[in-house]
C-alpha cells in the first residue's frame, strides 16, 4: 500500500524554503540525509515545471510500506520531455536532472493528462 504524504500545486512564485520546510514535517521520520536527498529532489523538479513550462503542475509525495522508499512526482500540461544535461536556459544551468538521476535509484517521465507529463524519482536511503 502507498501512501500520498505531500499533495500540493506547484505555482510561479512558490517559496522553495518554505516547500522544503513542509517536506521535513511531512517527511519528519527520515533520516537526515535521506531527506536532505529527497528535498533536493523535489526542489529540481519543481524548479524545472516553473523554469520550463509556462503552466502550474502538481507535486506528489509518496511513501510505500518500505520506509527508506519515497517516491517524488510532478506533473506539468508540457509534452517536452525533460533532457538530461543540456538547458535553454544557459551553460551554468541544466544540471537539475543530472542532480535527480544521480540521488534516485530511478526517474523517468511518463504521460499524464491530454498533453503533460508526470516526472518521477524513487529516492532511497542509503544502503538500500
Amino acid at each position: 500500500m502507498t501512501a500520498r504524504v505531500v499533495d500540493l500545486p506547484v505555482r510561479a512564485g512558490m517559496s522553495m524554503a518554505s516547500l522544503r520546510l513542509d517536506l521535513a514535517v511531512a517527511l519528519h521520520d527520515l533520516g537526515e540525509d535521506h531527506l536532505y536527498d529527497v528535498q533536493l529532489v523535489v526542489t529540481e523538479l519543481v524548479a524545472n515545471v516553473l523554469d520550463h513550462t509556462s503552466s502550474t503542475g502538481h507535486l506528489r509525495i509518496l511513501r510505500g510500506q518500505e520506509p527508506c522508499a519515497v517516491t517524488v512526482e510532478v506533473d506539468d500540461e508540457s509534452a517536452v520531455r525533460p533532457v538530461y544535461g543540456r538547458s535553454r536556459l544557459g551553460e551554468t544551468r541544466g544540471r537539475g536532472i543530472v542532480v535527480v538521476a544521480d540521488i534516485s535509484r530511478k526517474w523517468g517521465c511518463r504521460p499524464c493528462g491530454k498533453s503533460g507529463k508526470t516526472v518521477f524519482a524513487l529516492v532511497e536511503c542509503a544502503g538500500t
